[in-house]
């Protein structure tokens, strides 16, 4: 988080990118995968601002708190989602991942070294080794299932489709791009967003 110059703005337009094919998502979904796609587009775009590189901008430091209050908002909005079903206990856990990152920069004197410097350390290192091991987990398995012959992606319960049915296909509404309601957009979203998540904490 607001790294090297380079890396930084790789991230931001990985970040941004995800950010802006989860909103393509929104548009072109219903129901559950709407709401699902809805807080990956704000994970998304709250990710690209947290990577810019301090070359580009040097945050204040109430910024941090910002963040923490955003991801915390969207991480008590996933809590209560959990029992719809579909993706919400991950994206709580990527929220919260955001959250202890910001609080973590927001740790007098973080925000000067750990977070514009390579090598700085910051956080718990025990909470950011669940957290690494968590996140590298998640990125194996869904880039498993991304891979050709890989598990397909299920139906998501509560937007049309019955658990453990055939996902039926799509039909986005009039001026939405067909590609944006199909299924493996939403795992390469969460795959990038995790591959981002698990740069920020090697980085912290």
């Amino acid at each position: 988080m607001h790294g090297p110059t380079l890396p930084g703005w790789l991230m931001v337009a990985l970040c941004a990118m995800t950010g802006l094919s989860c909103l393509l998502r929104m548009r072109a979904c219903s129901g559950e995968e709407r709401r699902a796609a809805g807080g990956e587009t704000l994970m998304g775009f709250g990710m690209a601002s947290m990577a810019l590189p301090s070359a580009a901008l040097s945050p204040p430091e109430w910024s941090w708190a910002v963040y923490a209050a955003v991801f915390g908002g969207a991480a008590l909005h996933g809590l209560a989602a959990v029992r719809r079903g579909g993706h919400h206990l991950h994206h709580v856990v990527g929220s919260l991942a955001m959250v202890y990152m910001a609080v973590s920069m927001a740790a007098p004197g973080a925000g000067a070294h750990a977070g514009h410097t390579a090598g700085g350390a910051g956080g718990t290192p025990v909470l950011t080794g669940a957290l690494l091991l968590y996140f590298t987990v998640y990125v194996l398995h869904t880039g498993a299932r991304l891979a050709p012959g890989g598990t397909p992606a299920p139906a998501v319960a509560g937007a049309g489709v019955p658990p453990g049915g055939v996902p039926a296909p799509r039909r986005p509404g009039p001026g939405r791009p067909a590609w944006a309601a199909r299924p493996e957009l939403a795992l390469a979203c969460r795959l990038s967003m995790a591959l981002a998540t698990l740069a920020m904490l090697v980085a912290l």
